[in-house]
């Protein structure tokens, strides 16, 4: 009985489906956006005034606090950094604990605890975090301060700014920001090596004295932890501090450009140009028009599928990626387009993202492209509310921003709500198209001209932001010929005649990195063979050969095959001296481009741009003519690489003056790296034969 059961029970499903049948050539129809249901975290305020937020949650046996200080945009004037410094003197140790038995400490419990000029952070396993959190409220109430740390910092500090001093990306970040704010502006001011060397130990004290506080401060506390047990701690460690009361500043609004210009920096070493058009917007988080502003950028440029990176990579191939983002909150904030493209293409790349901006501004977007950006803000909060520090994150920023107090429960009902003519409506408030500013820093040689035809006005600055009037720079720039310069090189270092008895050289090299020793040979052999190997212990841990036609990089088990491009670059050169192709193949071009300093000594700065179009600049000492520097940029996988190398030490190897002395230092993604090399023998014309090459 019970199969035949089962068997009419199945039928009926069956037709009960096909009355149910789904047109699936329709997207079905999203229901309505639920209002969220979001357990407030428990709040206090402690007696010297300090707002606490806890978000009890027993998941795991652990405890995170983070404590804020709502400062604001603060203007340092000439003593631009030390603020920043001041943070990191937080980490150097406390009054009565060193920094090693404080990071000892710290290491013992498996805990993170770190400070910065806006607060701390404190996380550890549940039986850990009130020594923890106290570590981390002792370094804020009763930092060191010790001249050892200070002057050690300030030393890294101004070896950073050095290390990114030529590349396209940080002096973009930093002409970005003073052009559009103004260099006088707390957004625009940056950092110099003259300013950070100018700091004192006084002013990082002054500096902490003014900002880290308990006024304006927000502690939020979150994890295995109940709100009793933790007011009562946060009573204990910070309840008594006293400190400066800070008072958020009023700031004057900044304008835009009133029509439309493009901004160039010239860095002759860079492979490729940062681009950015920005303007500033005032788009508060209680705005009505966050919503539709945050879809609207998402559209242009928040992704793989956005309209800037449909454009400019997949269409046009420009670039690995374009992005837009746009800033919200209390004080003026930025719109801003960005890419990284060759220098050759970047007039073309810039005109595509002002048309990308345009049309966004002029036509309404697909529901399509509507739909997904919904879709994305709402798969990512509904993902984010399973950190149960959201919670706090969103009770801080209701009080911070003045927020309602439903804002984050009917979130997803504001997204759903936003329509294609409120996105339209926001693109021609907040996306600037007819005043907005396109800064380009990168190599000008390659796009100047380009630029000026696109009817825009081309305006030229320096590295600082500082206007710089095309033509009238001439002053600037010694009365010499590059080419004399280079010819003060070849004799000083021996002359040209007995550098071209020169075929082969075997140079031994200790190198120093991060603590290691490895030793490198490297080989050359007339008119462009090369090798390298270097070897750590006496295993090899990378090589690399040219034979005159073709050549490969070897890293342990890992074999590459030189890239066509890497092959033009190597054959272009007819001498083991490259100075000497100078003179003698036109397709080498050359400008001086004025005087720098290089270790305190004035040195010619000289473009050198080979026949496959590589821009590279070299300095050559004005008294000794010796070449002190070298700074190129090389693009590996689409992440641009600046390459410095340092000279240093010159002696003789029977009639040719060779530096012994050499540092490399390679800047990418804001990460640098220093190699520093010594010189032990050199043989010239013996010990090298063509299977070196193979």
């Amino acid at each position: 009985m019970k199969k035949y059961i089962i068997i009419a029970a199945g039928a009926l499903f069956m037709q009960y489906a096909q009355a149910q049948t789904i047109d699936r050539t329709k997207q079905p129809k999203p229901g309505p956006a639920p209002v969220l249901t979001i357990k407030d975290p428990v709040k206090f305020i402690l007696p010297n005034g300090i707002t606490v937020l806890v978000v009890e949650n027993h998941t795991l046996p652990k405890v995170t606090a983070n404590y804020l200080i709502d400062v604001g945009p603060v203007t340092e004037g000439s003593k631009a950094g030390v603020v920043n410094l001041m943070g990191s003197m937080l980490n150097e140790g406390t009054k009565t604990m060193p920094k090693a038995v404080f990071d000892e400490s710290v290491e013992k419990m498996g805990a993170n605890v770190s400070l910065n000029s806006a607060g701390g952070y404190a996380s550890a396993l549940t039986r850990y975090f009130k020594e923890a959190f106290t570590l981390m409220g002792t370094a804020l109430k009763e930092p060191a301060f010790t001249q050892e740390s200070f002057d050690k910092l300030k030393t890294q500090e101004i070896t950073n700014l050095k290390s990114s001093a030529k590349s396209a990306a940080a002096i973009a970040a930093r002409v970005n920001n003073a052009l559009t704010y103004g260099k006088t502006h707390p957004n625009g001011e940056f950092e110099t090596e003259e300013g950070v060397q100018a700091l004192t130990l006084q002013d990082i004290k002054d500096a902490y004295a003014k900002y880290v506080t308990p006024s304006r401060g927000y502690l939020t506390i979150i994890g295995d932890i109940k709100p009793a047990d933790a007011k009562a701690l946060a009573t204990q460690v910070l309840g008594s501090w006293k400190g400066a009361t800070l008072t958020l500043p009023k700031l004057a609004e900044v304008a835009n450009p009133t029509k439309t210009e493009i901004d160039v920096v010239d860095v002759p070493s860079a492979v490729q140009s940062e681009i950015n058009v920005i303007n500033l917007v005032d788009l508060k988080k209680n705005n009505p028009d966050y919503f539709p502003a945050i879809l609207a950028s998402y559209i242009l440029g928040g992704g793989a599928e956005s309209r800037l990176f449909m454009n400019l990579r997949e269409k046009h191939g420009f670039t690995y990626g374009s992005y837009s983002s746009l800033g919200t909150g209390r004080f003026q904030e930025t719109f801003d387009a960005s890419a990284s493209v060759r220098n050759a293409k970047v007039d073309s790349a810039v005109t595509e993202m002002l048309n990308e901006v345009k049309r966004i501004r002029t036509t309404k977007v697909t529901d399509e492209e509507l739909n997904t950006a919904k879709a994305l803000y709402n798969g990512s909060f509904a993902l984010g509310l399973e950190d149960p520090a959201r919670t706090a994150t969103f009770a801080s920023n209701i009080l911070i921003n003045d927020l309602p107090a439903d804002f984050y429960k009917t979130y997803l009902q504001k997204v759903n709500a936003v329509t294609a003519d409120d996105i339209q409506r926001v693109a021609q408030k907040y996306f600037n198209y007819d005043n907005t500013r396109v800064v380009v820093v990168g190599g000008a040689a390659q796009m100047l001209e380009g630029l000026k035809k696109s009817g825009y006005p081309v305006k030229l600055y320096d590295n600082y932001a500082s206007p710089v009037t095309e033509g009238a720079s001439a002053a600037t720039v010694p009365a010499v010929k590059a080419t004399d310069i280079i010819k003060g090189y070849i004799d000083a270092v021996g002359g040209a005649t007995e550098l071209k008895k020169v075929t082969s050289t075997v140079t031994t090299l200790d190198m120093s990195m991060q603590g290691m020793k490895l030793s490198v040979v490297q080989k050359k052999m007339a008119p462009n063979k090369e090798a390298m190997a270097i070897t750590m212990g006496g295993n090899t841990v990378m090589k690399e050969a040219f034979d005159g036609e073709k050549g490969y990089q070897q890293q342990g088990p890992n074999k590459k095959d030189m890239t066509a491009e890497e092959v033009a670059q190597k054959k272009v050169f007819t001498s083991l001296t490259e100075q000497l192709d100078y003179l003698t193949n036109s397709a080498f071009k050359l400008a001086v481009k004025g005087i720098q300093k290089v270790n305190g000594a004035d040195a010619y700065q000289v473009s050198v741009t080979d026949p496959t179009g590589k821009t590279s600049t070299e300095y050559y000492d004005v008294k000794s003519k010796l070449l002190v520097k070298n700074e190129s940029t090389t693009v590996t996988n689409n992440v641009s690489i600046n390459v410095t190398l340092e000279f240093g030490d010159y002696r003789k190897t029977g009639n040719i003056l060779q530096p012994y002395k050499q540092t490399i230092t390679q800047s990418a993604g804001g990460q640098d790296q220093t190699f520093e090399m010594t010189v032990t023998d050199v043989k010239i014309n013996t010990g090298v034969t063509p299977d070196d090459f193979k």
